[in-house]
């Protein structure tokens, strides 16, 4: 017999900003961080935490053990394996900064999303004639968090590049739009033999050579600033867009792919990544989602699927393109210069 059909789903989905407003809480508070020391009672918890101690305190810290992220024993709370490895601000594998980013802005935006459907315009600071990124790069120490979160959610990706990618084969590499530096410093740690190039505005570079710097790395990986629209992109054996062209407009993409086949060695490469949607666009959920995320953000970004990437590249020269997967939602497109 067949079970009958029950609106469970519909209701998990519909309710999801509930547990995703409880899990962005818990990053804000540290609670995974203070975790990280060992378990504690739910007394300690709303002590160290500053919580109010009524009922609803209990129910917070249970919904956490409910979502799978906490564990309850002994009448203590703790990290789950996976929120102590990627929860834990003090550990490298910190992933919480766009999590952060999540609850400190996208949260209260996507509120706005039927209004972007409608019109097609961002949600974010323009709507009311603000301007994120000019505000972002005035801003030392917000830039600074705003490329912690792209470096924790980067870094998996990062990783998986230095594995998939035949880099012996090359010499010198360019990460345009470089951050905090993330995948540069992956590539050259995991490949002494390269020497890596990160391309950003001004207002990034001592950003990035603090984070090149603290990784020993800064005798193998130098700054080069610059705006990758009005200026030539530097002239390496590999070009990486990381994470880049979602944010801009078809056309745009067409031109850094132009710029980059104009910068590259002959026999040199330009790879892709970012949340590249599968070409059926069906599976990808997140990379679905981070391109809605793109109409609230940005006048003209979407994220957009392998075979679309394979054909701006052919365009601007390239051949013997690929995709493959890196972590979790990201995937890479490769191109080749003849």
């Amino acid at each position: 017999m067949t079970e009958p059909a029950t609106p469970k789903r519909i209701i998990d989905l519909g309710a999801g900003f509930m547990s995703a407003k409880v899990l962005l809480t818990a990053v804000e508070l540290k609670l995974f961080t203070h975790l990280a020391g060992g378990a504690k009672t739910l007394a300690e918890l709303q002590a160290l935490l500053g919580l109010s101690g009524r009922r609803s305190t209990r129910d917070f810290f249970d919904t956490l053990v409910a979502l799978g992220m906490l564990e309850l024993r002994n009448g203590q709370y703790a990290n789950t394996p996976e929120t102590d490895f990627f929860l834990d601000k003090n550990k490298s594998t910190y992933i919480g900064g766009i999590l952060e980013m999540f609850n400190d802005r996208l949260y209260r935006f996507w509120g706005d999303f039927t209004e972007g459907l409608k019109t097609g315009k961002p949600q974010n600071e323009a709507r009311t004639g603000g301007d994120f990124f000019a505000a972002l790069y005035a801003d030392p120490e917000r830039l600074e968090k705003f490329m912690r979160a792209m470096a924790g959610i980067s870094l998996f990706s990062a990783r998986a590049l230095t594995q998939k990618f035949p880099w012996k084969n090359y010499r010198t590499l360019a990460d345009i739009g470089c951050a905090q530096g993330v995948a540069a410093a992956e590539l050259v740690k995991a490949h002494p033999h390269l020497r890596g190039v990160g391309f950003d505005l001004p207002p990034v570079e001592p950003i990035f050579n603090r984070y090149v710097k603290e990784r020993g790395l800064d005798g193998s990986i130098s700054f080069q600033t610059g705006n990758f629209f009005e200026d030539d992109l530097p002239e390496t054996d590999v070009i990486i867009f990381g994470r880049v062209l979602h944010d801009w407009s078809l056309e745009q993409r067409r031109l850094l792919l132009e710029k980059a086949f104009k910068a590259l060695a002959d026999g040199g490469a330009v790879i892709v990544y970012d949340c590249i949607i599968d070409d059926d666009r069906r599976h990808n959920t997140f990379g679905l989602l981070s391109s809605l995320t793109m109409l609230i953000e940005t006048p003209g970004g979407s994220d957009y699927t392998g075979r679309e990437c394979v054909e701006w590249m052919r365009a601007a020269g390239f051949r013997s393109m690929k995709t493959e997967p890196l972590a979790g939602a990201e995937s890479m497109v490769c191109g080749f210069k003849p």
